[in-house]
């Protein structure tokens, strides 16, 4: 008996050396995953349970019956697209009315090449995300001293892939029927299905899903004729134009880069500078059925590589994804999911 217990002795303090040993070579990833997790359980610890929200006299009527609309599109999204609620959408965390989230993604300047960090269990992953803003901006700032182009801004919602009960935030309620539902069935997606080391995959499989079930969502709640789902179709009409667009931009960037790898530096951004003019310029061509939503998009700040690369990582392959749903799989959302999984 006494060896079996200087056997687990010498095994314990084998696991914590090499602990402690990580954790001296990583100190910026450990401060990191600290600062992440206090964010994360601050939210958690003081969502209030939907209960007592909806209990209080003095929380406005509209919003309780968005987040009983919330809990019909959970319910949806798990009985009819076989995505895994978990426990999330039980409490609701108030913001009141400020960012808690911001991420940051990176690419090179003449490249479309993603900046990857690298986090235990996730792997490479192309963005990061900070709950303290100046954190964040810091790291920002020194990734532009270092020559990337950069994209930081802040996030409305996010999943916590099953480690907590993802809360309601209270800036959700602020979105129609429609962006809701998408919200919460792209959330849900990634609770469901979520490949390491894979972000575009993730993103894009998340963002067709979430867009997909918000269609049948809407026809099945509202009905095929109503203005909640004619709403819905004209704002995803004119994202979709402006996605392919922004993405074939992407793609005439990449082909500058290709031709001028030899060139200066000075002449490269002269180059690439012009042809973003020219996409912007381009814009207005576009035939939106709402243009408001775009046409001073790019007055304040000019998209950048880092900008190009979110919709690589949200939209390049939802079409594909989309036709294999329903050309493979006869639009089965549950069966897709699950082929997958087996991934």
């Amino acid at each position: 008996m006494k060896q079996i217990y200087k056997f687990i002795r010498l095994i314990l303090l084998i696991v914590t050396s090499v602990v402690m040993i990580w954790g001296l070579l990583n100190m910026s990833l450990v401060e990191y995953g600290w600062s992440q997790l206090k964010g994360q359980v601050k939210i958690v610890w003081n969502a209030k349970p939907l209960d007592e929200i909806m209990n209080d006299p003095n929380f406005p009527d509209s919003l309780k019956e968005k987040i009983r609309f919330i809990d019909i599109i959970a319910n949806y999204a798990q009985d009819s697209l076989g995505l895994n609620r978990s426990k999330n959408y039980k409490t609701l965390f108030d913001e009141k009315g400020k960012a808690i989230l911001w991420t940051i993604t990176a690419c090179d300047k003449y490249d479309f090449k993603p900046y990857q960090w690298k986090f235990p269990i996730l792997g490479s992953v192309s963005y990061k995300g900070f709950f303290n803003y100046r954190q964040g901006f810091v790291e920002d700032s020194i990734l532009q001293s270092q020559g990337y182009d950069t994209d930081y801004g802040e996030v409305s919602a996010w999943s916590t892939l099953g480690w907590f009960k993802d809360p309601i935030l209270s800036n959700m309620l602020r979105r129609t029927e429609g962006q809701l539902a998408e919200l919460i069935i792209h959330e849900m997606t990634h609770a469901t299905v979520y490949l390491k080391s894979n972000v575009d995959l993730n993103e894009n499989l998340a963002s067709m899903i979430g867009e997909e079930g918000a269609l049948r969502f809407l026809t099945s709640h509202f009905g095929k004729d109503s203005k909640q789902l004619s709403d819905y179709k004209t704002r995803k009409s004119d994202y979709d134009l402006f996605t392919r667009y922004m993405l074939l931009s992407h793609d005439r960037l990449d082909s500058l880069y290709n031709k001028i790898s030899a060139f200066s530096l000075s002449e490269k951004e002269i180059l690439k500078r012009t042809v973003i003019n020219e996409i912007i310029v381009g814009l207005d061509s576009i035939q939106f059925q709402k243009p408001k939503r775009y046409s001073k998009l790019f007055s304040e700040r000019k998209p950048n590589n880092a900008y190009f690369m979110n919709f690589v990582r949200y939209d390049s392959q939802k079409d594909e994804m989309k036709k294999n749903l329903n050309d493979k799989y006869n639009g089965n959302i549950e069966v897709y999911l699950k082929a997958m999984r087996k991934q």
